[in-house]
């Protein structure tokens, strides 16, 4: 070294150099300057917060960042098993747990960044509206679970498409594009949609498709609803109906029977209301309709076959072919007078042979009859002998009336017994109190009409008329054994012997102890009126202790057996009977001849 550089060269401190300590040579000034300098080099961290950090060191089992504090921070590295790529000098957000563990290490996790930076993108999504990328890892009750920002959220089934969907597996695996639309924080529970993704897109399509609208216009479309009334179509954002009416010509019961779910049909436009937003579709229309292509050859009196589709009260209703149907009505079922109800006849689906009555092309209607295929009953030229008057028939009770009964003779042939011919003795108020519907009577025949179809009939004629006899034995003046029945404001009812009925003024119901009969007692009573025509027998208990020095002829029949007489009930121990009428004309003769 040479002179000139010995004195360029500054004075050594030996002073300074004898200290001891690092660091411990410098000055408070200079001290302080260097620690300012070394924090500037140094960021603020703080606990519990999210913070970048630069990988500064990888091992099999940690990796460790640098996030400017004063010492790395080690992270486990099964935390970075989603970054195979991890390489030095990768920034990565982690979460500041503690600044300074026990053994002075800065603890840091990358799972706990993650989640609460997923929470952060979440929400921001939420309020932005912001449209998020998704992956559907499995599917779960009444939808799908959705992987956003590692944080599964909830997808509703009802959400998923604005169509109706019927099998969630196959979204299962697949990345979805959601909206987020409900969080909640107590429950860590996200809810987000696809469904409003797809609306927002049909807007404008919806828009187009109203605007463009109008009747007899032909779309294509989806099913995407079936009910049992009809089906609801998709038409591109817009949904319109079409009823089951408009489906087929022909006549269904479901839609089921013709058409699937998500089947592309063509269809046409048959309404349309701006205001409800409500289309009528038909698909029929579409095809010519089937009366259009009817035979000619089917005329009135034409005999066609076809299957029984609908049953109703007042007939049925027989399907040719398709959409070609004719009515059968209850009347033209059978020649029987007394079918009321078509169920009893035909039943849907049964195969039927009918003949046409009336044919309408123009109106597209037809009546058809049964009955006809049959040969008519009344036209036959042997029921005028069969049915002649006087002969004896039996036939079932089908209907009452307050004015008699109707008696089915064979089917197609009816009669009417007259309330007034069910009994010689007994007074019928209504066919109900005599016989009931389904009973089997005998009756002979009164009258025959063949040209107005009217047969009249008699029960009581099978038996001789005993008014004729009872004329006699009921003579004016003769006195009986009755019992009182009833009574009323003006008269009552007796029971006289052969169980036929009598009438008393209550007058003539005076005893002679000043008392008057009651119902149930059992008096005499002498004959005051006798009438055959009517059939009525008035009679008098008064009379019978007020003429007490008058010479009654009394007339006591032989207690014998009882004639059979229609409808009347045996009466025992009543006094003489109609079996021996005979007996007692011949004893009449007898007292006459001595006298």
């Amino acid at each position: 070294m040479s002179k000139t550089q010995q004195r360029e060269l500054p004075a050594f401190d030996w002073d300074r150099a004898d200290n001891k300590g690092f660091g411990s040579g410098y000055s408070v000034e200079e001290h302080d300057r260097m620690l300012e300098l070394y924090d500037n080099t140094l960021s603020e961290v703080k606990e519990k917060e999210v913070v970048m950090g630069t990988v500064v060191g990888i091992t099999d089992r940690e990796v460790l960042l640098n996030i400017g504090f004063k010492s790395d921070g080690l992270v486990p590295a099964s935390e970075f098993r989603d970054m195979p790529d991890l390489k030095m000098g990768d920034e990565i957000e982690v979460y500041v747990e503690n600044q300074e563990d026990p053994n002075g290490q800065l603890v840091l996790s990358r799972k706990k960044a993650k989640v609460i930076t997923a929470w952060q993108k979440i929400q921001r999504a939420l309020d932005e509206d912001l449209v998020i990328d998704g992956f559907v890892k499995r599917r779960t009750k009444g939808g799908l679970i959705v992987d956003i920002f590692s944080i599964e959220a909830f997808l509703p089934g009802s959400q998923i498409d604005v169509k109706p969907i019927r099998d969630f597996d196959v979204f299962v695996g697949k990345k979805m594009e959601v909206k987020v639309v409900k969080i909640n924080y107590a429950n860590d529970n996200v809810v987000v949609s696809h469904k409003v993704l797809i609306e927002k897109d049909l807007e404008a399509q919806r828009a187009q498709i109203l605007n463009n609208l109008e009747k007899g216009q032909v779309l294509e479309g989806v099913i995407k609803n079936m009910t049992n009334f009809g089906v609801f179509i998709d038409l591109g954002g817009v949904d319109g109906l079409l009823h089951i009416t408009d489906i087929s010509w022909g006549r269904i019961s479901h839609p089921s029977e013709v058409l699937h779910l998500d089947q592309k049909v063509n269809v046409v436009v048959l309404d349309f209301d701006e205001d409800k937003k409500r289309i009528s579709l038909g698909m029929k229309q579409l095809q010519a309709h089937p009366w259009d292509a009817l035979a000619e050859e089917i005329q009135v009196g034409s005999k066609v076959k076809g299957k029984i589709v609908n049953v109703a009260d007042y007939g049925a209703f027989l399907e040719i072919q398709p959409g070609v149907e004719g009515l059968i009505h209850v009347s033209e079922m059978s020649w029987s007078q007394h079918l009321r109800n078509p169920q009893e006849f035909l039943k849907v689906n049964d195969e039927v042979e009918a003949q046409v009555l009336t044919l309408d092309r123009n109106d597209r209607k037809m009546s058809l009859g049964i009955k006809q295929l049959t040969e008519d009953p009344w036209t036959r030229p042997e029921l005028r002998a069969k049915y002649a008057v006087g002969t004896k028939h039996k036939g079932l009770v089908r209907n009452l009336t307050n004015f008699g009964l109707f008696l089915e003779l064979e089917e197609g042939i009816d009669g009417l017994v007259h309330v007034s011919d069910l009994s010689w003795t007994k007074k019928v108020k209504h066919p109900s109190d005599f016989i009931k519907v389904g009973d089997e009577l005998e009756v002979i025949v009164l009258e025959l009409d063949v040209d107005n179809r009217r047969l009249a009939l008699g029960h009581k004629q099978l038996e001789e008329n005993p008014w004729d006899t009872f004329e006699t034995v009921f003579a004016v003046g003769t006195i009986h054994r009755c019992t009182i029945l009833s009574k009323n404001d003006k008269m009552a009812t007796l029971e006289l012997p052969y169980g036929i009925e009598g009438f008393s003024s209550l007058k003539n119901l005076g005893k002679e102890d000043a008392t008057f009969a009651e119902v149930g007692e059992t008096l005499d009573f002498k004959v005051t009126e006798f009438s055959k025509d009517e059939k009525r027998i008035m009679l008098s208990h008064t009379k019978t202790w007020q003429e007490k020095n008058e010479p009654v002829k009394e007339q006591k029949a032989p207690k014998v057996a009882t004639p059979k007489v229609a409808s009347a009930p045996a009466q025992p121990d009543r006094g003489a009977t109609l079996g021996d009428i005979d007996a007692l004309a011949a004893l009449k003769e007898q007292l006459e001849g001595r006298n």
